[in-house]
Parts: structure tokens; sequence; C-alpha cells
């Protein structure tokens, strides 16, 4: 087998090795590590192959000592609990596990890592990188903490108290700031592994732009998450009130980072900033979030995470319900949850019409939070799949309604 190699470095000493291989041959060669319980840190399936569908939007799998032996431990979320069970490290049935759809695993080792990114193609490119890792099988493993509760941002926000501890009355918005970083940082690196987004440097750093950052919970927590990883970021939050930009441009001349994070008091439809990387938006209102995805894909940012709030302007549009949607819309609270489903499948409709890879996930358990939908879009340029325009259509056609995100791309045409 000819096999195809390429090496780039991340940082001084620390090599990356890329390889392509079959499928088959990269779940067989991945099914063998994982089952090596003995060095195995950690295994995270996510994302979902072309044409295929996954139990789970993700599933973690690590190695506990149960009663002196050894087994898998593996864990999944379906938005109101988490289910985990156990299994013997049984070869067959790991292979079947990571068989069944997932587009991206990620293996991790005390010696290092294999990552498997499966193309639309349906060819497995693996990157290795070698590091040494440390291995926790204890039953009961607390959720590693990506930001510091006594970093000071978050004391400045009002997150935490002056003790550097979380309050109570933001314990979820803390957990909505740390989910959002699981999300943010795999994709990122997905896409600087897939070339759609340059590997950052000091002369090029990685923009963020966040649309409608308010308090700036997640606009600090990304700059101050990615800097303390050694990446070079440049963010710009975006919220029409001159107060919210006043307060949060002075906690980063307090925090001495406003060379690399500033603030605007801008309408996301009118702001100043013309592009950037990646383009945030946390529950920007109504079609506030349509002129916030708007502003992404006409700036042309490779990478969109956006969380929608309220959906009125579709909702008003639902006059007429094709049948049998009648029997459903006659009950105002399942109408209300119609056209919140509505909006945002027309949404991903169009960013797939116009060239980006669209999720639709939950990012954040429903008891933290009622909006916890998060549209995640990878600019690939791929054109438009038939398919996609068609459905569009159809649906826009059946329930006559126009989405306002139509008027906004410069770019769209559906013909």
């Amino acid at each position: 087998m000819a096999l195809q190699l390429k090496f780039t470095y991340l940082a001084p000493r620390l090599a990356q090795v890329q390889r392509v291989f079959t499928v088959d041959e990269a779940l067989l060669e991945a099914s063998g590590t994982i089952v090596d319980v003995a060095s195995l840190v950690r295994v995270v399936l996510s994302g979902r192959r072309r044409n295929m569908v996954t139990e789970h939007e993700r599933i973690d799998i690590r190695p506990v000592e149960i009663k002196g032996s050894l087994v898998l431990q593996i864990t999944h979320n379906d938005g109101k609990a988490t289910t985990t069970k156990n299994i013997a490290p049984d070869k067959a049935l790991v292979l079947n596990l990571i068989s069944s759809g997932y587009a991206n695993l990620l293996v991790e080792t005390t010696e290092g890592s294999m990552s498997i990114r499966i193309t639309k193609s349906n060819d497995a490119q693996i990157h290795y990188e070698k590091k040494k890792l440390e291995q926790n099988v204890s039953h009961d493993k607390k959720k590693a903490r990506l930001l510091d509760p006594a970093d000071p941002f978050l004391i400045e926000v009002g997150i935490a108290d002056h003790k550097g501890q979380i309050k109570p009355s933001k314990n979820d918005k803390y957990k909505q700031v740390e989910e959002f970083l699981r999300l943010l940082l795999p994709a990122l690196n997905s896409a600087i592994d897939a070339g759609q987004i340059k590997q950052p440097s000091e002369s090029q750093p990685l923009s963020i732009v966040d649309l409608g950052c308010g308090h700036a919970y997640l606009t600090f927590a990304a700059h101050q998450y990615l800097r303390s990883i050694g990446m070079q970021v440049v963010v710009t939050g975006i919220d029409v009130r001159t107060q919210s930009r006043d307060r949060n441009n002075a906690i980063a001349e307090k925090l001495g980072i406003s060379k690399t994070i500033n603030f605007r008091a801008e309408e996301i439809a009118a702001t100043t900033a013309t592009s950037a990387d990646i383009a945030i938006a946390l529950h920007a209102c109504d079609t506030a979030t349509d002129d916030a995805i708007a502003w992404a894909v006409n700036g042309g940012a490779k990478l969109l995470l956006i969380a929608p709030c309220c959906h009125h302007d579709i909702q008003k549009q639902m006059d007429i319900a094709p049948e049998p949607w009648g029997a459903l819309t006659k009950f105002g609270v399942l109408k209300e949850r119609m056209g919140d489903m509505l909006t945002d499948t027309l949404r991903a409709q169009i960013l797939r019409i116009v060239g980006y890879r669209v999720e639709v996930i939950e990012f954040v358990g429903g008891e933290h939070t009622p909006r916890n939908i998060m549209i995640r879009a990878i600019k690939t340029g791929a054109k438009a799949d038939q398919l996609d325009i068609d459905r569009y259509r159809a649906i826009t056609a059946q329930w006559a309604v126009t989405p306002a995100l139509e008027s906004k791309l410069s770019t769209f045409t559906i013909g």
C-alpha cells in the first residue's frame, strides 16, 4: 500500500504526521489502539459521515478501573441526561462502534494522539502527534475545566467573585461559556488541519468577531482561552449599546489586553468590521441572528458558531399551514416551536447552498438555557447540492414563507 505522507510543524520540537488511508484501514488501526487500555487516555467520536446517521451527537470513551480490571466507559448525552455504560475492551465491539457513522475520531494515549477525519470522498486522513499525556482510570472523573474560575476576566465580567469562585447565580453562564469553548476548539483545529483557516501566526493572527456580544462573556473567554494555549488571536466585540462598548473596553484596558481585543458600539447590520476568520453570535434576537449570518457569509468567514434566540419573523409568516400540519399549528406553543425549527432549518439550508458544511447541534443542556441550539458551519466552497436546493424550495413554498436571511446575502441565488 502506498502511503501519502506530509509533515507540518506545529511548534518547536513538536511534529505532526499526516497519512491517508482507506476508511477500513484507519478504523482497524484505531480499534487496536483503543483496546490497549493500559495506555489509552480517551476517545472522542463526533461529526457525521456523508449519507450516514449517528445515534448520538458525540460519544466519549475512556478506560476506567472496576474491581481491579480496566474496562471502556462509553458516555453520551441526549440533551437531558448523560448515559454511561461500560464494555470490555473487545476489538470487534470497538470496531463496530467507531464504524457507526462518525466522521471525526480522536484517540489519545499516554504517548500521543491519533486524529482521524473521514472526508466526503471516503478517505481517512490520520494525524499523529507525539506528546506525553496522563491516564486517569478512576471511576468518578470530574470534567476538566478549560477556564480557571480565578481568571481575572471572569472576576471582571462578574461570573466569579473576588475570591475566584463562580457565583451561584452565574453558574449556568459559566457552563455555557465552557461548553462553547469545547465546541470552538475542535472545530477550529479541524478547519486549520483541512486548510480552511490558515495556521495563526504573530503576523497573521486568527481573527474573531462576536456579533451582539453584550456583556462579552464569550468574547473574553475565546480570547483568553485561545491565547492561553499559544494561539495568536485578535478579537472584536460588536454590540449596539454604547455602555456595553465602554464597559468592555475598560475591562480590556484593566486586564492589559486591549491590543488584541476591542469593542465597538454598532448595529450588526451596519458594523464597520468587514471580515473575520470566525464569526460568533450567541442569542442575537430574531432577525439579528440573520444579520450576523449574513455579515459572516458576505465577509467570507470560514467558521460560524451561531446560537439563535427568538424566531418571530417566520412565526409571523405562518398564516396558513400546509396539511396535515394545521393540526399542529392550531396550538400556540406548538406553532411557536415549529416556527423555531423551520427558521433554523432554512438557515442551515441556505448556508449549505452558499458553500458551507453545516451542523445543527445542542451546545449546552436545556436545564441551563432554553436557547441551546447552535448552528456550526465551515466554509468549504462546495457547489450547492441540488437536493438541498430542492428541499429549500419545497419548504418555503409549502409554508409560504420567505426567510429574512435570503435578502441579506449578497451571493444567494436559488434560480
